[in-house]
């Protein structure tokens, strides 16, 4: 039995966002939802639970059809890509490893 998740309006506004972006993208190319899940390896109920927005879908399945259909997600040019990773990379080594939220002071002053 699993439990059901909630998820914010954002959240599921962008999924369905992503996800008529991928079904369009489909369309344009002229592919059967078979032919797409055929090229991407994947079933046809899967996707047709990416083309619902269907958050339960794992996130690399989304993207690789995303991609696959022309589906812009960060930036138009691939390269940049990596350079956003490296600035983040740079960015998280400057960070400490661990968060620790502060300790509370211990008043014992009697």
């Amino acid at each position: 039995m699993t439990k059901e998740r909630t998820y914010s309006r954002y959240t599921r506004e962008a999924a369905t966002l992503l996800a008529r972006q991928i079904q369009l993208g489909r369309k344009q190319h002229k592919w059967t939802e078979h032919e797409l899940a055929g090229r991407t390896g994947i079933s046809r109920a899967t996707l047709q639970k990416i083309e619902k927005g269907d958050l339960s879908v794992a996130i690399g399945l989304v993207f690789e059809v995303a991609a696959l259909v022309g589906v812009t997600l960060f930036d138009a040019e691939r390269g940049s890509l990596t350079a956003h990773i490296a600035r983040t990379d740079d960015k998280l080594a400057l960070l400490p490893s661990a968060v620790r939220r502060p300790r509370k002071s211990v008043d014992d002053e009697f």
